[in-house]
């Protein structure tokens, strides 16, 4: 009577050297290696029988292949993975958030803020995953360039949590020559709600009064977006 052989994984020392992931970045560049080479190399070690390149692929499978995916998802999904505890869960979410925060700085310091797009680019790396929604206010001065990011709500946007007071405390004490608005729809779709309209109305009367002009309100979705202004509804 046979029995079958399962053929052992080799490990990542006993690959050859041109295979290894640290040594490819190291010769090629980051930007050779695939995602799940670039995983191995965060992960450090392969565990249960796997090598760290294995554990890598089953890590990147159990999110459909997608980082952006993977960054949506709590550490706990992670951990589904079998091999990956909570100190290489906690590791992995944290080089995804350094790779949004760099994203986040890709826009050149100090250049004005002119247009949605200019808004999206530097508010979108950091918004368009979230679950939940963020109410930003970007403070700007007189060439239009971006003085301050203000946090203002965190959870479901509505006119009773978004108040003027809130939003303009910090745009007068940075003597702000005017304000942009930006928040996420966390379903991806950037069509304005209702209370997105509400909001708008109540924000750009303060605005007027406080001779502190609304610019815009962009909303950010997944890939998309909405501007007030481009919509003509200001």
């Amino acid at each position: 009577m046979s029995s079958q052989v399962t053929p052992r994984t080799l490990t990542i020392h006993e690959l050859p050297p041109s295979e290894r992931p640290r040594e490819r970045l190291l010769h090629l560049g980051a930007r050779s290696l695939s995602s799940s080479e670039l995983l191995a190399i965060v992960l450090g070690a392969g565990g249960s029988g796997r090598s760290a390149l294995r554990l890598g692929e089953d890590v990147l499978a159990a999110a459909g292949g997608s980082l952006r995916r993977m960054a949506m998802q709590p550490v706990a999904a992670l951990r589904a993975v079998e091999g990956v505890g909570v100190v290489r869960a906690v590791t992995i979410h944290a080089s995804l958030e350094l790779g949004r925060r760099m994203a986040a700085e890709a826009r050149e310091d100090g250049a004005p803020v002119r247009s949605p797009r200019d808004v999206v680019a530097v508010f979108a790396p950091r918004l368009e995953d979230l679950p939940v929604e963020e109410f930003h206010v970007a403070v700007l001065d007189a060439q239009h360039r971006l003085e301050r990011d203000v946090t203002i709500t965190r959870g479901i946007l509505n006119s009773s949590l978004v108040h003027p007071r809130e939003v303009f405390r910090e745009a007068i004490a940075e003597r702000a020559a005017s304000v942009i608005l930006v928040h996420n729809h966390p379903s991806g779709d950037p069509m304005p709600s209702p209370d997105d309209r509400a909001v708008t109305d109540q924000l750009v009367a303060a605005g007027r009064l406080l001779d502190i002009p609304v610019h815009d309100h962009v909303i950010i979705g997944r890939g998309r977006y909405t501007s007030f202004a481009e919509a003509g509804l200001l």
